[in-house]
């Protein structure tokens, strides 16, 4: 019989082949500070494709130049970035695997420099070394970071805008599905958690109000991209912080993202506010296990996911629709088509050159 983990899955008019996928992973790679995919990209997610994940999806791709988490983000806020993407696609797409794209804003984490190279040091970067000024609900700073401006009311239509315009260059390139990021401390999330966001007006106060940017930025993106593509949104499920968000306030969040047409979540935890957080094997799978459970909404279930047999217990367990495999295929690209031998099946997954090393 089958594994549960290479059953196909099918959001809305896609199908992808299997339940194993790939997260984003920033590679803070885009060399030229311009916001374009290099060839960096293309060896990095064309060996995951080739490697039997489902869906490979593209790191955090900022929808504004401010929306960078360090000068080498990938963007989408201009066409010539979104055409540098095509052949990426095209890669993904050759070697059997569903092309997705996150899609984000920095918020007050932005202008921060990448966490390696002669660049990896700490803080916001100055002017002078690349930076600049950052932009959040509140003027609330992350801890070790510059101040951050507070949005005004025509900065947060512009974020809406910089959205839905990202996601139909990205569709255009040809990529299946997309995720909005309202995960780890960014600027969605930083105005979903009361911990960030102050305000007193329509984007503040309770947490409908906190979730109206959220709800905004996806229903701008569904009208300009159509019915046809899914639509992912990562969160962190909780702040692990007192009075931070938590699990219920996502539960509620997920049930609005549900009814706003939201096809899958993807549950991680975390990043917007220093805590201390007990990891783990699968420490998040529980917050994904309880999102499915209360909302009905499929699920993807993400770290410290490392083991084949771990992998298909998640999804054969109902407790996920499907699981991210990310530091783990890093390290080994070809960790689907590993996780197939260990559980004795032969996928059709498994490119022709590559045949003889399943036989």
């Amino acid at each position: 019989m089958r594994p549960q983990l290479f059953e196909p899955i099918t959001l809305r008019s896609l199908t992808v082949r299997n339940r194993i996928w790939i997260p984003p992973m920033c590679q803070y790679s885009a060399e030229a500070c311009d916001g374009m995919a290099t060839d960096w990209h293309m060896a990095h997610l064309g060996s995951l494709a080739r490697g039997g994940a489902g869906a490979v999806i593209m790191e955090a791709t900022a929808v504004t130049p401010e929306g960078r988490i360090s000068p080498q983000d990938t963007g989408l806020w201009n066409d010539e970035q979104a055409e540098k993407l095509q052949p990426v696609v095209d890669l993904m797409h050759a070697q059997g695997a569903a092309a997705g794209i996150q899609l984000a804003h920095a918020g007050r984490k932005a202008s921060t420099a990448r966490p390696f190279g002669e660049e990896g040091r700490s803080g916001s970067l100055t002017a002078d070394q690349g930076g600049w000024s950052t932009l959040a609900p509140s003027a609330v700073a992350y801890p070790g970071l510059a101040e951050p401006g507070a949005l005004t009311g025509d900065g947060i239509a512009a974020v809406v805008q910089a959205f839905a315009d990202a996601a139909q260059r990205a569709v255009q390139a040809g990529f299946d599905l997309l995720e909005i990021h309202a995960a780890h401390g960014y600027l969605i999330h930083e105005f979903l958690s009361p911990l960030s966001n102050l305000r007193d007006d329509d984007y503040g106060g309770d947490l409908r109000g906190r979730a109206r940017l959220l709800l905004e930025v996806v229903d701008a993106v569904r009208a300009r991209v159509g019915e046809k593509v899914p639509l992912l949104v990562r969160v962190s499920a909780t702040d692990w912080v007192e009075d931070g968000l938590d699990v219920q306030d996502t539960v509620q969040v997920v049930t609005w993202l549900r009814d706003h047409g939201v096809d899958l979540i993807d549950v991680s935890s975390g990043g917007n506010a220093p805590a201390r957080i007990r990891t783990g094997p699968g420490y998040q799978v529980p917050l994904a296990a309880a999102i499915r459970e209360q909302t009905g909404v499929p699920v993807a279930a993400v770290g410290l996911i490392t083991d084949p047999v771990q992998a298909e217990h998640i999804v054969g367990t109902g407790q996920a629709d499907a699981v991210l495999i990310g530091r783990a295929a890093l390290r080994n690209p070809h960790w689907p088509l590993e996780a197939a031998r260990q559980l004795g099946h032969h996928p059709e997954e498994i490119p022709g050159p590559y045949e003889r090393a399943y036989r």
